[in-house]
């Protein structure tokens, strides 16, 4: 990211806060988009690609809902039944869909930056 000059942001005698935001929306995806784009990402590049995403939602936040990965069907509960012994199944095993996904979702985009081909593995099985 590129370095913000400081000296036109000023600062109110009241609140101390800074008027000029240091880390702006078009840095941070700047940023995001140079470390998806590394050929032989390392553990460093996950780390500052999911420290971007953070500071990107959090000062960014998006007023439009996240998108909907599952929609139970009728008479459906929307909870997890799946046991086959293993941790992850004894994990997931009763648990609402929508505490599940995110997590599974969250590990994917790690499994993208760092292992592309396992990540293209996985989806081609789904």
């Amino acid at each position: 990211m590129k370095e913000q000059n400081l000296s036109s942001g000023s600062l109110s005698p009241k609140s101390k806060r800074c008027d000029v935001s240091l880390i702006y929306e078009k840095d941070l995806r700047e940023a995001i988009a140079e470390c998806q784009g590394q050929r032989n990402p390392d553990a460093n590049t996950c780390i500052k690609l999911a420290a971007y995403y953070t500071i990107l939602q959090n000062m960014y936040p998006s007023d439009d809902p996240p998108p909907a990965f599952y929609q139970a069907a009728s008479g459906d509960s929307g909870v997890i039944t799946y046991d086959t012994g293993t941790e992850f199944s004894k994990a997931v095993n009763g648990r609402p869909v929508s505490d599940v996904l995110p997590v599974i979702d969250e590990l994917m985009t790690t499994l993208q930056v760092l292992h592309p081909r396992l990540y293209d593995g996985v989806l081609n099985k789904l």
